[in-house]
């Protein structure tokens, strides 16, 4: 769910810490009672605890020739300063298409270990998109790794490497954490491995618009580029949090740090090694904070009284959703969610990212000043409470190839996928045969087959799971259809 209007966007400058460019305070463990007023926190037992846990990750992306439409320019037939190539003129209504070579990219991030058989918590932006993987644990061993799932929603990923009885973090409560507790931050910044920084808890359940769902744990301990995917510790030496992004003027460390807890990474954890995607459960609301919705009120000159100043403004109900059974309307104020109070949309968040569709929740709400108690069933995106799975290429009963040069001239288009064959499935259901050259999927252009699976995977576990498909015939007719992706 997405905050909606002026109130619900927060005006603050984010600086995603996943990727640093390449070449481009001990405490007793059998005592976990508060240490007194004034005295001083020893870190050393949490710190020895983490550090063999966090580990360094390479990302590696390999250089790829694509092909471009761009506008025409008749003096780069005779000079082509950015080192294109290609045949220009070919294109229609002043484009021509050319072909790039992208450059190689590499960047680093961090990671925890959380079993010794090899799974390891990172972010999402610490590897979409990577060709190659390259662990490296704290005694300096290196792995390839490979990607069990990712979800860009709460920017997470899971990742495994192939080794046996490694060193793992336990994983602590993040409910538990107090504001002004202290905390590290353990993870690779700048390519400086294995550096452990301290700060306390700030505030818990932040948001800050970057990701579709997030309750971050925010933090002054030092976070910086090449942190992201690295551990949030507390006292005990435990996990409780994936350090995320950082606020900055400058992209750099200026005060502020934010962490993923695990409440929430538990659950999208369990969830990639069960289904390979995230099981989320919807309430089917879309609003925001009642503070800042009173205040946007008062700005334009008008006074409501909402029965509270907490809680969860109802801005819209979608059709069909757990919200919508639960009789919730607009105006409305959301104020518990199973006997826990909640005065954030991000606290909202957070307890329905431990559920599942088909889940029960109690919700108290007040409509209209007077307090109502309703028990509801969480759906998913779809509006039911089934499993979700990503779809693979074989639902769709096709085989598929890049379009060659000569089709590229004879079409005059620069990019294509051909279907070469046709059997059982939902493209011969919705009558699309061989031949048939896609150009576009859901408004986005197809150019690979990775292009053309990854599209697949979206929709599949999208609100509307369908497929509208833009492309050419052979003979150079256009072609539309719309192929489901639902059994």
């Amino acid at each position: 769910m997405k905050n909606l209007g002026k109130f619900f966007m927060v005006s603050l400058c984010l600086a995603a810490v996943a990727l640093s460019a390449g070449t481009f305070m001990k405490v007793n463990a059998n005592s976990p009672e508060p240490v007194a007023a004034g005295q001083p926190v020893d870190l050393t037992y949490a710190a020895e605890k983490a550090l063999p846990a966090v580990v360094h990750i390479k990302y590696v992306q390999n250089s790829k020739v694509q092909t471009v439409e761009v506008q025409s320019n008749p003096f780069e037939d005779f000079f082509d300063p950015f080192g294109f190539f290609g045949s220009p003129g070919q294109g229609q209504g002043g484009t021509q298409k050319r072909q790039i070579q992208t450059p190689k990219k590499e960047a680093t991030g961090s990671g925890v270990i959380i079993s010794s058989d090899g799974y390891i918590v990172t972010n999402n932006h610490v590897v979409a998109g990577a060709d190659q993987l390259t662990v490296t644990l704290n005694d300096n061993r290196e792995f390839s790794a490979k990607i069990i799932g990712t979800d860009e929603t709460t920017d997470l990923a899971l990742i495994k490497v192939n080794g046996r009885d490694l060193p793992t973090l336990p994983i602590g409560d993040s409910d538990k954490l107090r504001v002004g507790e202290w905390v590290l931050a353990v993870g690779n910044p700048y390519n400086l491995n294995s550096t452990v920084t301290a700060g306390i808890v700030s505030a818990k359940a932040r948001s800050m618009g970057a990701n579709g769902v997030e309750s971050f744990i925010q933090t002054d301990a030092a976070i910086n580029a090449g942190n992201s995917g690295g551990a949030l510790v507390n006292t005990k030496g435990e996990l409780v949090g994936i350090n995320a992004m950082l606020y900055s003027r400058t992209g750099s460390y200026s005060g502020y740090g934010f962490a993923i807890p695990t409440t929430i990474m538990n659950k999208v954890v369990d969830d990639l090694k069960q289904y390979g995607t995230v099981q989320r459960a919807l309430l089917g609301i879309t609003g925001g904070d009642v503070h800042n919705w009173l205040d946007q009120q008062k700005e334009e000159g008008k006074e409501l009284d909402l029965g509270t100043n907490e809680g969860i403004y109802v801005q819209e109900v979608q059709e069909g959703s757990a919200g919508e059974d639960a009789n919730l309307q607009k105006g409305d104020v959301i104020t518990y969610v199973d006997g826990k109070k909640v005065t954030k949309m991000a606290e909202l968040q957070e307890l329905l990212a431990g559920k599942r569709p088909g889940d029960k929740i109690n919700i108290t709400y007040l409509h209209n000043k007077k307090q109502v108690t309703k028990t509801v069933t969480l759906k998913n995106a779809q509006g039911n409470t089934k499993v979700v799975k990503e779809a693979d290429l074989d639902i769709l009963g096709a085989n598929f190839r890049e379009i060659t040069e000569d089709q590229k001239t004879q079409l005059n288009i620069g990019y294509g996928l051909e279907v070469v064959k046709v059997s059982a499935g939902a493209f011969k259901e919705a009558g699309i045969g061989k031949g048939f050259i896609i150009r576009e999927i859901n408004d986005k252009p197809v150019k690979t087959v990775e292009a053309l699976q990854d599209i697949v995977k979206q929709a599949s576990t999208s609100r509307d799971p369908a497929l509208y498909i833009k492309g050419v015939w052979p003979t150079g007719k256009r072609g539309y259809f719309a192929v489901q992706l639902d059994e």
